[in-house]
């Protein structure tokens, strides 16, 4: 065991939070899940895998992570979604790192790899990002925000990057991966409406076709034939509604569905 916390947060994860947490669990003695009112049965699977299960009302991602950093014993600490899981190479290269003690660098990126569904490992060209994720409580914490999942480090704090990779199966199925883009452009319209930010009416034109590019391409997407091009366009559709609730509220205000329903009546 490391002197390393891990902390989860979750909401109905039920089929995906057994892997991650087993994938790590001999790692460390003080794993965290704080959920936000799972009804699938994630509370009582997490402690079943012996974590700690806290309750906390969701107040966004930002403020989630900050609370569960609140919840940790150690100085130490490695954040992990419920649907990444650590693999044998990043788990023996986390070890190593603390075989001597303290790590020589206070924060670490690690490679998220996506996994699509019928994938085992990930794909050559898959699209992947290095956050940090690993790290010391005193050189950095979670952001604020409710949308922006990142965590700042202090002034002067260098981050270096592990090589060893976590596999993020974030697609459930193409319907469920649209929900949950569209339930989280809500939360960005609200950012960018409580952060006071006007983003230019002309991008509504250009955010579906431009963003589509940007998946297809950028993230390459097109590596994973049919089933990429549908998610690169899931992808894209995420990005319009952003803009689009965003003109929206600039236009009419927050119009929530009963208010809806009576201005289609009018």
């Amino acid at each position: 065991m490391l002197p390393v916390s891990i902390f989860f947060i979750t909401k109905n994860e039920v089929d995906r939070l057994g892997d991650a947490i087993r994938a790590v669990r001999e790692l460390s003695d003080d794993i965290i899940v704080v959920d936000s009112g799972s009804t699938d049965g994630t509370q009582a699977l997490a402690e079943e895998l012996g974590a700690r299960v806290i309750y906390n009302p969701w107040p966004g991602f930002g403020p989630q992570k900050r609370f569960a950093e609140e919840q940790c014993r150690y100085d130490w600490l490695l954040n992990l979604d419920a649907d990444e899981v650590v693999s044998p190479a990043l788990l023996a290269e986390i070890r190593k790192l603390f075989a001597n003690g303290e790590p020589p660098l206070k924060a670490y990126g690690l490679p998220i790899v996506e996994i699509f569904p019928g994938e085992i490992e990930p794909h050559p060209w898959a699209y992947s990002l290095a956050p940090v994720r690993l790290y010391r409580k005193d050189a950095g914490r979670y952001s604020t925000s409710i949308v922006h999942d990142r965590v700042d480090l202090a002034e002067g704090v260098k981050a270096g990057k592990l090589k060893g990779r976590v596999h993020h199966r974030s697609v459930r199925s193409l319907g469920a991966q649209l929900d949950k883009l569209n339930k989280y452009t809500e939360q960005q319209a609200d950012d960018l409406e409580m952060r006071g930010v006007s983003i230019p009416t002309w991008r509504v034109y250009f955010e579906l076709p431009a963003n589509f590019f940007k998946a297809y391409f950028g993230r390459r997407h097109f590596a994973r034939g049919t089933y990429g091009f549908l998610t690169a366009i899931n992808y894209a559709i995420a990005r319009h509604l952003r803009m689009a609730k965003h003109y929206e509220r600039r236009r009419f205000g927050k119009l929530d569905s009963d208010q809806t329903k009576e201005k289609t009546k009018d």
